[in-house]
């Protein structure tokens, strides 16, 4: 059984086709051009799963990895920052368009699924996998597969709150992790410091002055109580960080000291990895799906 992958993403579509061995038979991307609307999108990625079938020696499986999540109780997609996705019943109509079912989950997931499974953690039990970029999301995998909870926010580290009556957060609550740690928030944080608007690349690069060590203090400490926290409730074998501020190297040896230091335990062992699928990982996860 050959493995199809679909990773919706903001600005562009992923299609792979992976064969019994995962080896990647066929792989391309697509823009998704969201400002032509949903039903542009459903043909598009109809589009790409024909593409990929054309290449299969046998039947397929389709997974579909897509930002914001699923609702139990509605079945509609919601937290997307694809706006035109909110609210509509994605899974449905693709499996209508494509007359076959398929199996679909938020971008985190994918991610936290791909690495336990082909990148930094395979072979680990309990696996957290982060993904810090725009947002701040996770994904839970025990044994090899995604653990959802019950109403489907097993993960949401993001949403945890880091700060009482903190930032305001778009979630509606305030002093979430994500309002923190996110790439904007970092970004934002450094301009009510220095008085400039930087990329977080820049930034980086500018950590020597006084106000650049403030803000890598801060940035550590927030990144310390959040994963701690998750450490604390979860326990995992590995926690495997994504998205682009992963690419931090400092997180690997001082953010894990900050996190250390937090966890309720007299022992702390919990490797903090950085990712080896890269953006890859979704596009694999939904496949595996």
């Amino acid at each position: 059984m050959n493995k199809i992958g679909i990773d919706l993403g903001g600005t562009k579509i992923e299609g792979i086709l992976l064969d019994d061995s995962f080896n990647v038979v066929e792989r391309t991307r697509i823009p998704t051009q969201q400002e032509k609307g949903y039903k542009s999108i459903i043909n598009s990625i109809v589009s790409l799963v024909e593409e990929l079938k054309i290449k299969a020696s046998n039947n397929v499986t389709i997974g579909v990895s897509a930002p914001g999540a699923i609702s139990k109780k509605s079945g509609l997609i919601k937290n997307s920052n694809t706006q035109c996705l909110i609210g509509m019943p994605l899974k449905e109509d693709l499996k209508q368009a494509l007359d076959q079912e398929i199996a679909i989950d938020n971008d985190a997931n994918c991610f936290a699924l791909a690495e336990a499974t082909l990148g930094a953690a395979k072979n680990h039990k309990v696996v957290f996998g982060v993904i810090i970029g725009t947002g701040v999301g996770g994904g839970i995998v025990i044994n090899g597969e995604v653990h959802r909870g019950r109403t489907y926010i097993a993960g949401e580290w993001g949403h945890h709150t880091l700060r009482i009556n903190g930032n305001k957060c778009y979630c509606g609550k305030l002093g979430c992790v994500e309002t923190y740690i996110s790439g904007p928030a970092l970004e934002k944080r450094w301009t009510e410091l220095t008085g400039k608007t930087e990329s977080l690349p820049s930034i980086i690069h500018n950590l020597d002055t006084e106000k650049g060590q403030q803000w890598k203090k801060e940035f550590l400490e927030n990144f310390g109580i959040g994963l701690a926290n998750v450490i604390d409730i979860l326990d995992p074998d590995v926690i495997v960080l994504g998205g682009g501020i992963s690419n931090i190297s400092f997180l690997y040896d001082e953010g894990r000291d900050a996190v250390y230091d937090k966890v309720f335990s007299d022992l702390v062992e919990t490797p903090i990895l950085k990712n080896q699928l890269g953006d890859s990982a979704g596009v694999f996860g939904a496949s595996l799906l």
